[in-house]
Parts: structure tokens; sequence; C-alpha cells
């Protein structure tokens, strides 16, 4: 999920620095790839948890404080430095906007109307916008009959999803459009990212740190103006929120670094296809949540389509 992410289920800002085979080693990358996927598929369930007890602002502040914390205690045992100057730091200033405290404000606010499950497929049709702003925004990335085949095919399972033939009924258009945006903001972002921060020293981690750090300020600031101190801390969506930070945010991040450095980022973002998969079975399974038809028949055509626009010419 960003992670996002944010996320997110997204490209990495770049190549992490090469990982010892003693690092590597320790754990399988196949089972690295699964615990990512779970992780970032319960991290909507997390969300739907915390809302319970906290506004939408509150559970992006303590996403992106607590994933901070952890990104920033890897630093410190790596005694790696933050980013410098001013100019990298006004660039990741946008980034953490883009990438963070909008997609995740903005999911957090969708799953208060619509079930954890639609959010986790909104969230999958991030690559389809990925495509169809890279072919205006990159100029190497050249349109293919199958890239806009996919791109087709993609939206199509999305009307599935959202039952088009019979009105939308039953489906909240705020809270899904709420969380087609946020899934919008990571290509978006990321295409900022590739252009201002590709070359900038300094290994993901440490980007990516300062970047959650950063939203953390804008996130305790818009927290402060727009809604009021929690009166209690209830222990389960406390620990949802904790647990969306340290382990969605933080954890996940680092754990995906690693997978792109040793099996390459095309097998690492396959990861993305897992996702909407496991959000729909915690919602359905520990949530209560409804399953119609549509759901999955259309959460398999948007990943179809979101295949089929990643491929490359050889």
């Amino acid at each position: 999920m960003s992670a996002p992410a944010t996320p997110r289920p997204a490209p990495d800002l770049t190549l992490p620095p090469p990982v010892t085979a003693a690092r590597t080693a320790r754990v399988d990358w196949r089972i690295r790839f699964a615990v990512l996927s779970v992780v970032w598929g319960f991290s909507f369930l997390l969300i739907k948890v915390g809302t319970e007890a906290y506004a939408p602002f509150q559970v992006a502040l303590g996403r992106v404080f607590f994933g901070a914390l952890a990104l920033l205690t890897v630093l410190l045992v790596r005694r790696e430095p933050l980013p410098r100057g001013r100019r990298t730091w006004a660039h990741l200033f946008v980034a953490a906007l883009l990438l963070n405290t909008a997609p995740f404000s903005l999911f957090a606010y969708a799953e208060l109307s619509i079930p954890s499950s639609l959010a986790g497929i909104c969230n999958a049709t991030s690559p389809l916008w990925g495509m169809a702003l890279s072919l205006v925004a990159l100029s190497e990335d050249r349109p293919t009959r199958r890239r806009f085949a996919g791109l087709g095919l993609g939206f199509l399972g999305v009307l599935t999803v959202l039952g088009a033939w019979q009105g939308f009924s039953g489906i909240d258009a705020k809270g899904t459009a709420l969380a087609l945006l946020a899934s919008l903001c990571y290509p978006v972002g990321w295409i900022y990212v590739r252009r201002t921060l590709a070359s900038v020293p300094g290994s993901p981690v440490a980007l990516t740190g300062a970047q959650l750090m950063v939203s953390t300020l804008q996130l305790l600031a818009v927290s402060a103006a727009f809604t009021s101190a929690p009166a209690s801390f209830p222990l389960w969506p406390t620990l949802s929120v904790m647990a969306l930070g340290a382990l969605g945010t933080g954890m996940a991040l680092q754990m995906q670094y690693g997978l792109v450095t040793e099996v390459g980022p095309t097998t690492a973002q396959m990861v993305t296809y897992f996702i909407p998969v496991i959000a729909t079975t915690a919602g359905v399974l520990l949530l209560g949540e409804q399953l119609h038809w549509n759901t999955p028949v259309g959460a398999a055509t948007v990943l179809a389509g979101a295949a089929l626009t990643q491929t490359r010419r050889r």
C-alpha cells in the first residue's frame, strides 16, 4: 500500500544498495513475498478497524508516524544518514503529499462508507492509472495495443465490481470515488519522484524514511486543524493503527526493497496482484463483509488488465 504506497503497492524510489548474501539467505524470498502479500492485504482491514475509534486523518497520522519510526530505526542500526539539501527536502515534501498524506487519508475516509474489500480492489487500479498517465507524462513509455487492451479490460473490471449494469446500486459513490482517487495519487506521485528524486544519492530506506517524517508533520498539522484529540485509546483500534504503520508501511517497504534486489522489480511488484485477493478474504472472514459474484469476477478482470498494462516490448 505505499504504499504505499505507499501502496504502496507502487514502484520504488530507486533500487536499494546491494544486499549481502548472508542477509538474503536467512529467509527464502518466496516466504518473504507471501508475508508481504498478507501484510499489505490486511492493511485495508486495519484501516477499517482504526476508523472505528479514530478520525481518518488520525489513522493516517498514526500510520506514517509508526512507519517512519520503523524505518528510522533501521537507519540507526545501519548508521545511514538522512538525505541532505533543501532542494531534496522540497521534493520530498511533494512526494510525501502525493504518496502518503493524500492517499492514506483518502483511503481512511473511503472506508467510513465502503467495505475494506472494495477499498483493496480500488487500490489494484493504480497500475491502470499509472499506464494512462505514463503515456502522457513519460515519453519513454510507448503505447502498445496490448497495453491499451489492458487499460480497457481493467476499467471494465472496475465497472463490474461496482455493478454498473444495475445503476451502481448498493455502492457508496462518494466512498468509492475517494478510494479510486487515492489509487490515482500513487502513479502521480511516482511520476513526480521519477523526475525529481531518482538521481538523489542515498538508499531508498533513507529517502522513504525522510518522506514519512515529512508526511507525519503534514498530517500532524492537518489533524490539529480539523480533528480533536481522541478522548480514549481503545485497544484494538490502537493496535491496528500501530500495526498498519510499523508493519504495513515500515517493515513492508523494507521487505519490498530486499525482494527487488534479490529477484528483480518485475517479480517483486507481482505482490500487487495478491493484495485485493487477501483484502477481500480478510474483509469477508473477519469483518463479515458481503461478497457478491461481481466482486471476485470484477477484481480478476482488473488484475488481468493491470498485468497487461505492465508488459513491455522485448
